[in-house]
């Protein structure tokens, strides 16, 4: 059994593994830099260690991390989301000190992780992919070459990407031209690699991903499918399970492939299966993620299975808790990202100080967070401050409990997507759930949301203070 786990990440992630590792009963370990001294998870952890000034490398370092584990006794190391989590090279040196990765494999980490292997192994496993190239771009007349016997438009990728980074499209030889040593650029800076594959473009999808588990024992389940269509920039935005825009058969055929491609690979523990879904309701395999997903929560919502618990308990070497035919889909639940961001000014991070903040409640609402109030959002990570999960037995009840839940919570003192998403709610394509990847950019005009007096504003609220104030004043001279 796992007795002591180093949490290698930061953040809402760091919070939530601590929190299922207070619940087992095991030793929870958060590492910080110095821009996080303060940051929630360090107060959540049973214990914290400094890792160095750098404000990401120091989340970056392999070495640093695994050496910090054994240093404090540790017998398992969790990624998280982001960071290493995807790194083989994490997972390899935790399998050579003897420190259990909980996570897939470093072989199928690597697999997985360079889309040409991935995209070869899918193949082999009769899983629908997009059509693109075989292996990576050689130079631009290589790209040019493809294209035209593919046809625009197409789609510029970074075979060691992920995280919607490293991506690109491309209408014309012009634009392919322009964006390929872009993309290069792009991935090398990221990934540490620059290699490059194309994928023919598929125009207005639908993003549904599935979230799959595997063992030791050789058995794989899925935890049906999630809609990640509301993303802007390949960053998504909310996220829906089970999707309003598939059907009964759909699903079945889904969670058949996402099962189908783990077992090709040996997989084992957490892991999503990403698919899009095209204008004549067709499935391609796009990416598999052999990681935690930030939208993990609504699956746990409509499945009644904590995955973080069940990820420490495969890697404890336990077989998986729950057989398929023991899943069933529970209602329905959406979670909203909640970025430090301003909507108006393109999204510009928001970083600062979080005046007051407090989460939203009541039936079918989770709030997972790494702010308080106080607390100052750094500029050096991802704008992303909290994650509002709703759940309801049906779609019309999720999108009035979803209303009422963003109207609830409160953030303050930067700018957030938060009024942007209420507006979102009450578009009536998102309502009739016919919404694809372009949602965001073929309606503007959400992002002019009109400025009302929010009666918890902060002018509002500092303003009805002095009042409260004064009146008690006045009251307790007029006793005296």
């Amino acid at each position: 059994m796992i007795k002591k786990i180093l949490i290698a990440n930061r953040g809402e992630i760091a919070v939530r593994i601590a929190r299922a590792c207070a619940e087992m009963e095991i030793v929870s370990v958060a590492v910080y830099t110095d821009a996080d001294r303060h940051g929630l998870h360090v107060k959540k952890a049973d214990e914290a260690y400094n890792i160095g000034p750098e404000s990401v490398a120091g989340y970056l370092n392999v070495h640093r991390l695994v050496d910090l584990a054994l240093a404090t006794g540790c017998d398992a190391l969790h990624p998280g989301y982001g960071f290493l989590s995807e790194n083989p090279e994490l997972a390899r040196r935790c399998e050579k000190r003897g420190i259990t990765f909980i996570g897939p494999r470093s072989e199928v980490i690597a697999r997985m992780g360079d889309k040409i292997a991935a995209r070869s192994a899918m193949m082999a496993a009769g899983v629908p992919v997009i059509p693109g190239s075989e292996s990576n771009l050689a130079n631009i007349e290589a790209a040019l070459s493809l294209a035209a016997e593919m046809g625009y438009p197409v789609m510029l990728k970074a075979t060691n990407g992920g995280g919607g980074r490293g991506i690109r499209r491309c209408d014309n030889d012009d634009e392919l031209r322009f964006n390929l040593p872009r993309v290069k650029s792009e991935a090398t800076k990221a990934f540490g690699q620059g290699d490059i594959f194309m994928e023919k473009a598929i125009v207005n999808p639908r993003h549904i991903e599935v979230q799959v588990m595997g063992d030791s024992f050789g058995n794989a389940i899925h935890l049906f499918e999630r809609d990640c269509s509301i993303q802007r920039r390949h960053q998504k935005l909310i996220e829906i399970a089970p999707s309003p825009q598939i059907n009964a058969e759909q699903r079945a055929w889904l969670g058949e492939m996402a099962v189908r491609a783990c077992k090709a690979v040996g997989y084992e523990n957490a892991g999503t299966v990403e698919f899009l879904l095209d204008e004549h309701n067709q499935f391609y395999f796009m990416e598999m993620n052999t990681r935690l997903q930030v939208e993990h929560p609504v699956t746990e919502s409509i499945t009644g299975i904590d995955l973080v618990q069940e990820q420490i308990n495969v890697a404890s070497g336990k077989p998986l808790s729950v057989q398929q035919e023991d899943l069933a889909v529970n209602g329905m639940a959406m979670e909203f990202r909640i970025n430090a961001e301003d909507p108006k000014n393109d999204f510009l991070p928001s970083f600062g100080r979080i005046t007051r903040y407090f989460a939203a409640g009541g039936p079918g609402v989770r709030t997972d967070a790494a702010i308080y109030s106080g607390y100052y959002i750094p500029p050096h990570y991802d704008s992303m401050c909290a994650k509002l999960i709703v759940w309801a037995p049906d779609w019309p009840r999720l999108l009035r409990r979803a209303k009422r839940a963003l109207n609830d919570i409160g953030v303050y003192g930067v700018k957030t997507t938060l009024p942007y998403q209420l507006e979102i709610l009450e578009c009536k394509e998102f309502q009739a759930a016919t919404f694809d990847t372009r949602f965001v950019e073929m309606h503007p005009e959400l992002i002019d949301y009109s400025v009302k007096q929010d009666p918890r504003s902060e002018a509002v609220v500092i303003a009805a203070a002095i009042f409260a104030h004064r009146c008690c004043t006045a009251h307790a001279k007029q006793e005296d």
